[in-house]
This record gives C-alpha cells, structure tokens and sequence, in this order.
C-alpha cells in the first residue's frame, strides 16, 4: 500500500516560486494544494498556467491540510514568514539566503527546533549532480577557482550578488573544505543596480585551503563552473553540464601518463532533487542534507564577503557607491 502524498504549497509565486509550483506539481508522493502570494494576479496567473488553486493567505494553510511549504517571498520576509509556518507547524525549504541577518536565521531555527519543524535551506546546487559526484571523492582539497558568471536579469535586484549567486558557492566550499575560514579580502561594485553587480573573494581555511571565488550577474555569458586541486589530482566541476572530470597521473608506467575520468553522475534537475529530499526529510523527520544551520553558515561567511567589499571600498575611497547603502 503506498504512502499518503505529502500536501505541499508554494508561497510566493515570482521567478523562484514559479519553479516550485511546477516541479511540485510533478513530483511524486507530493500533492500540490495551492499557492499563496500577495499579488492576487501573478497568483491567478500561475494558478492557471499549472492547474492547481490561489490559497487566500497563511491563515488558509491549516484548513487544507498543508504540511509543508517552498517558501520562496522576498529575503527581508523569510525569518517572520518562515517562523509563522514553522510555528505552525508546518514544515519549510526557505530559498536561499536562508535570512536577511544571521540574528533573522537564528529566529528561523529556534522556531524549527522548538516545534521539531523542517527547515531546509533552499541552495539548490548542493544538489546538482556535479557536486554530488564530486562528494564522493574528495580528499584534501587544496586550491579552488569557482567562476559564477551570469547575464543581467532584472530579478532578485534587492540584495546583493554575492547573497544572490556567490552564496551557492560559498555553500558548497563550506561543506568540501568543512574548516574554519581564516583569511579573506573580497572587492566588489555595483556596475547597473544599486548593489554590488560583481564581487570576487580569496578565502582561506585552517587547512590551507585557499579559494578564489568570483560571481557576477553582469556578464555578455553564462558561465558555472569550479575545479579544485588536490594531490596529484585536478576536479573540474562544469554546473550547467551537470558532470565532473578528474584529471590524475596514472602511475605503474616509467613515464607516468595523465588519465581522464568522467565521475558517474546521474542527470537531473536539481531543483527537482532538493525537493525530493525535503518531501524525503518531512515523510521521515530526518534532519535535511542542507539544514539551517548549513544556511547560516553560508550567509554568515556572505556576510564577511561583503564586510571585505566594504573595507576595500573604504581602503580605496571607491567612489562607486556609499557602503552605508549596501545590503
């Protein structure tokens, strides 16, 4: 006999939440119930488009049986949005950044440990099928050189690239390297909005790990990429593709050659992954492979991403914007 579907909805239905609206409503052993945003007709809209109901507002989860939710609002709104459902009862993959400050983050987990809640931070490229094969054989890493590159859209223009496109990366060093940052210089400026457009770090770990990281979302191509070094090895990552190369020395021969290897990987979107393994945490109650606290170290190494961005705008007296005025 099969399991009861877990009902789901999505509240916020923007570019993010348009895409959790459509994986849901696919997935198995979820049932979509509805979606909630507070604009009545973008809502209407994508109601429409993918078959399924407007749920008036939060106070309407309860009587349709909504056991979990994407949330997928504004950053400023995660941490009393997120708390309301967890408080609630409700299970939550807030998207990413998981808060607007690390004090909003701590609300957002006391509130999913009080109830015994899910709370799931919403970075997706933890589960690209690049990293997860990756995962598997990484030792000691020790250089990184991770490239984010992206074509200007006007979404997600209230928060900074590095809390917008960098955080997924910061992410995935954190859970490679699993060491404290020692030492980082960061610059960055804004180039078309307001915020920083473009941001480039050097970050250190207590295991002599240094990378350069470097993400963009005003560039004339899409690129998304990292590769890493470590003993007699070099991983390149390729996240658009979706695969992993490892590049080692084949030793045993008087000349030893260089040997390429495609790391097994299964492809899949990882949007419908993350998912998956959310419904997977809910159904069972085990603790998410990216939990809130993963989310709060990302944005808590963000955050010193960007104090590096100040300091050197300051160093330099960079006129480009006032640093009062970021973030």
């Amino acid at each position: 006999m099969s399991e009861k579907p877990i009902r789901v909805a999505v509240v916020g239905v923007g570019e993010f939440g348009k895409n959790h609206v459509r994986v849901w409503r696919e997935l198995e052993g979820a049932e979509l119930a509805g979606i909630v945003d507070t604009n009545a007709e973008q809502a209407r809209k994508i109601a429409e488009e993918f078959g399924t109901r407007v749920i008036p507002g939060l106070d309407a989860l309860a009587a349709e049986r909504v056991q979990a939710v994407s949330l997928a609002v504004p950053t400023k709104e995660h941490a009393n949005i997120g708390c309301r459902l967890l408080d609630a009862g409700v299970d939550v993959l807030v998207e990413k950044p998981i808060a607007a400050s690390l004090d909003e983050a701590d609300r957002l987990i006391a509130s999913a440990e009080r109830g015994g809640g899910i709370l799931q931070a919403g970075h997706v490229e933890r589960f690209n099928p690049a990293v997860a094969a990756a995962q598997k054989i990484v030792s000691r890493p020790m250089f990184f050189e991770v490239h984010r590159l992206g074509i200007f859209t006007p979404r997600s223009l209230d928060i900074d690239v590095v809390y917008d496109v960098m955080i997924h990366d910061l992410d995935i060093l954190l859970s490679l390297v699993n060491a404290p940052v020692v030492d980082l210089k960061a610059v960055g400026i804004p180039v078309i909005t307001d915020k920083v457009d473009i941001a480039h770090a050097r970050i250190e770990f207590s295991t002599g790990t240094v990378a350069n990281v470097t993400a963009s979302r005003v560039s004339t191509e899409r690129v998304r990429k990292m590769r890493f070094f470590q003993e007699h090895e070099y991983i390149s990552l390729d996240f658009a593709r979706q695969d992993a190369l490892r590049i080692r020395v084949q030793p045993g021969s008087p000349q030893p050659g260089i040997g390429f290897e495609k790391l097994p990987a299964t492809p899949e979107e990882p949007l419908r992954a993350e998912l998956r393994a959310f419904l997977e945490s809910v159904r069972t109650r085990k603790p998410p492979v990216v939990d809130g606290a993963a989310g709060r170290r990302a944005l808590a190494l963000a955050d010193r991403v960007m104090a590096g961005i100040l300091e050197h705008a300051r160093r330099v007296q960079l006129g480009a914007f006032s640093p009062q005025e970021v973030r």
